[in-house]
This record gives C-alpha cells, sequence and structure tokens, in this order.
C-alpha cells in the first residue's frame, strides 16, 4: 500500500512540475533568484532546530499540519513540491518515513542538502519491554523479514537534541556563508539551553527516590529514557499503530503501578489518554501529560514555543512521577 501511494505522488509530482500548477509561490521560486534559505522539515523537532539557528535570516516550514498526528501523516502533492524546492530537507528517517526516501530517490537532489536525524545518532532497536503489547502477528513477520525496527525517535534525549542541532548548523553554515557567524552563535546559544536542560533531568532523576515510568499509552522516550537511566513499562511500542490494549497489557500495568506504589501515569500529546485514565482509575495514580515533541498545536506555533520550553514542562511531571 505505502509503494502504491508513492507511486501515485511520483506521478502527480511529474505533472506538477511539468505544468507548474498548484505550486505556491514562496516555494516554487528559482534557487538562483532566492535571497534567502528555504529550509523545510517533516515534523517538529527539526523545525525548531533550524528556526533557532537561522533566526530571521532563513524560511523554516513544517510539513506536518500543528495538531496532526505524525504517524498517520500522509503527505499531499503541495508537500512534494516543498520539498523539492528546498535549500535544506530535514526529515526522521526510519520505517515511518518511507515515503521520504522514495520521493526523494525521484527527484534531483543536487541542489539540495538533506539530513536524516536517525544518522546524526547512534540509533537503537525498538524496544519491547515486559508487559508491551506487540505489534500485530502479520507486522512482525513483516519486520523480521525486512530486518530490524530502529526507533526514530532520536531527538528526545537532549544529548542527541545537541547534536542534531549542530549537524544541522553545520549544513546551514556550509552553504550559506554570508549568514555563518550568526548561525554559529545563534547555534552556541541554543545548545547551551539544551545543556542546561540535560543538566536539569540529570538532577531529577539523581534526586528520585524511584527511577520507573509508567506510559499507558506508545513509548517514544526510548533514548530520553536510555540518557538518563530510567526503567519504564507502557502499552505500546514508540511507532506503534494499536490502539486498543489487550486485558494482559493493562493488568500487568495495573498491577505495576500498584505493586511499585508509582504515582503518575503518562499519556503522550494528541492521544486521547483513554488506557492511562483506566489504569488511574484503577489503581488511584494520577494521568499526566509527557510531550514527546512529535508535533505541536497551533497555539503552540503562534505562541513560539520550542522543544527546550516543551521538556521544561515533561521537568515538572517528570518531578512527581519519580517521588
Amino acid at each position: 500500500m505505502r509503494k502504491f501511494f508513492t507511486a501515485i505522488m511520483v506521478m502527480v509530482l511529474f505533472v506538477l512540475l511539468i505544468t507548474g500548477c498548484g505550486t505556491d509561490k514562496n516555494v516554487s521560486k528559482d534557487k538562483n533568484t532566492k535571497e534567502a534559505l528555504n529550509v523545510v522539515t517533516t515534523i517538529f523537532p527539526p523545525y525548531d532546530f533550524a528556526s533557532q539557528i537561522v533566526g530571521d535570516k532563513a524560511a523554516v516550514s513544517m510539513l506536518l499540519p500543528p495538531g496532526a498526528e505524525s504517524h498517520s501523516y500522509e503527505p499531499t502533492p503541495q508537500d512534494i513540491i516543498k520539498i523539492q524546492n528546498s535549500d535544506v530537507f530535514i526529515y526522521t528517517g526510519g520505517d515511518a518515513d518511507a515515503w521520504v526516501d522514495d520521493i526523494l530517490e525521484s527527484m534531483d537532489t543536487s541542489k539540495m542538502k538533506i539530513v536524516k536525524m536517525i544518522d546524526c545518532v547512534p540509533a537503537v532497536e525498538e524496544d519491547m519491554v515486559e508487559g508491551m503489547q506487540p505489534e500485530e502477528e502479520e507486522n512482525s513477520a513483516s519486520i523480521k523479514e525486512e530486518g530490524p525496527e530502529y526507533d526514530e525517535h532520536v531527538w528526545t534525549s537532549p544529548k542527541n537534541a545537541i547534536k542534531i542541532t549542530q549537524d544541522i548548523s553545520d549544513v546551514l553554515c556550509q552553504i550559506d556563508k554570508k549568514n555563518e557567524g550568526y548561525y554559529q552563535k545563534n547555534t552556541a546559544d541554543y545548545i547551551a539551553e539544551l545543556n542546561i536542560l540535560d543538566k536539569e533531568f540529570k538532577e531529577i532523576v539523581t534526586k528520585a527516590s524511584r527511577k520507573v515510568i509508567v506510559f499507558g499509552d506508545r513509548f517514544p522516550l526510548r533514548y530520553f529514557a536510555d540518557e538518563f537511566g530510567l526503567k519504564y513499562y507502557a502499552a505500546f511500542p514508540g511507532c506503534s499503530t494499536e490502539t486498543e490494549p489487550s486485558v494482559d497489557t493493562i493488568k500487568f500495568l495495573v498491577d505495576k503501578v500498584n505493586s511499585e506504589k508509582i504515582p503518575v501515569v503518562f499519556y503522550i500529546e494528541f492521544s486521547n489518554h483513554k488506557t492511562a485514565d483506566s489504569i488511574c482509575e484503577a489503581t488511584g495514580a494520577k494521568p499526566l501529560l509527557f510531550h514527546s515533541c512529535h508535533n505541536v498545536s497551533q497555539e503552540d506555533i503562534d505562541k513560539g514555543k520550542s522543544y527546550v520550553d516543551i521538556m521544561k514542562e515533561n521537568e515538572v511531571n517528570l518531578k512527581e512521577a519519580l517521588r
């Protein structure tokens, strides 16, 4: 199905490029006449990282609409045109972005720089911990045939966010020498914020009375948990398409919360958090948001909320969960 969808998108791209119809004037401009760089990202983290670096010296846009669920996103013909007309294109990589690789293979990418976040840091395989509900057997069999599935949520670790930000900055400085000093200063300032964030999370975990977190939801925080030495239990792995956990999974998580007297059960952004609520009703725990930064609301975009802002909100909830 994905290959069929990609083939349709490629045909649409070809038609649009030939006819010139339907393209946004801001992204269809000839690259040789543009004064500012055009940076396009798929999701929020690289959108924020790039925005912090370029300030007002380049245009940064995000394909994923604000408030949309990233795992169900499918590109529009206009999105594909935006990629084609970008100077720098940044995406995550991995199985969820297979459509991107197919689209890029169909394009002339000789005049653009491409950053794949999963290549900026050491990637780890998606983990199945005790009690976690696996994907359906058909999906599991497909994964075995194609090889290991890597966890794509690399930005959730502040240390990884630093590496990704630096890699993006290096690319921008390479192709825009005129603003190199400006980009380097902004990069240093933002990385300083990320280092403070990292230090604050370490202090929270070091002083905590427990080192276990529970998610009544998908778990896209593997890199975060690994960095700070946290044990975790969850209903599903990070990129699961499942929405209803099994009775056994619910029972396991309820028993875990009760036996270890865990005070908080997390849910992630744009979730209906029904599973977390159910576990909390059965245990007396408190449901709280842990934002994975996949995407943000339009209100957050309008307020200029950054990755650091969101993670600082996570600090408050993590402190309560580990008390």
